[in-house]
């Protein structure tokens, strides 16, 4: 095995100042967003979700955006998995895009809400027929016994829906977190990074640089 600690990597590609920054982190976002989708590289929308329990134990996972707006960033997920407990109990979270080959990183902080049926239903309508049938026959984060329990529910649910509308399953929808914080890293040389954060005061994001 290498020595750990001699891994590193030297950044320097691009800079970001005040002044090419948006007064909206969600236009920041945006941008970067679209850089990212056209870099081609992989899973641009993956980001890291990270909730807690009642009493403040830490869980993450990679989850998938899958809506933007004005006001927040969605995501779908079994309600009755682990980060769906965790946000019925404690309902703020964060979320963090790192996309090394641009040498940025986005860390988003803010509470989490459930998305309105019909966005869950509209969703759950335009997904692959294999996606549809696993939200049924998966009991996301539980302990199962083996793979083929899984593989059988999946067949029996396969045969039930054979002459039955394939219809969202009520414990599956969407998820909105809504920040109040956002903070965007770029790489720079010798490990003094470009780091901003926006904090939202009321209806208005004041931006602070910070330390690396």
């Amino acid at each position: 095995m290498a020595d750990l600690q001699d891994i590193r990597k030297e950044y320097g590609s691009s800079q970001l100042s005040m002044d090419n920054l948006d007064a909206s982190p969600i236009i920041q976002f945006k941008y970067w967003l679209n850089e990212a989708l056209k870099s081609g590289i992989m899973e641009p929308t993956a980001m890291i979700l990270s909730t807690a329990s009642a009493d403040g134990k830490p869980s993450s996972r990679v989850v998938l955006l899958k809506n933007l707006e004005d006001d927040g960033f969605t995501f779908f997920t079994n309600y009755h998995s682990r980060k769906g407990i965790q946000i019925a109990a404690n309902p703020v979270g964060s979320l963090l895009f790192f996309w090394p080959q641009l040498e940025r990183q986005i860390r988003i902080e803010g509470r989490i809400i459930k998305t309105p049926r019909s966005e869950s239903d509209e969703y759950f309508r335009i997904r692959p027929e294999g996606s549809k049938i696993r939200a049924w026959s998966s009991p996301q984060s539980r302990r199962i016994p083996n793979r083929e329990y899984l593989e059988t529910l999946q067949k029996d649910y396969l045969e039930f829906f054979r002459t039955r509308i394939l219809e969202r399953p009520e414990h599956w929808g969407g998820y909105k977190l809504i920040p109040d914080l956002v903070e965007f890293w770029q790489g720079r040389e010798n490990r003094l990074h470009d780091r901003f954060e926006y904090s939202r005061k009321g209806k208005m994001w004041e931006v602070y640089r910070l330390a690396p």
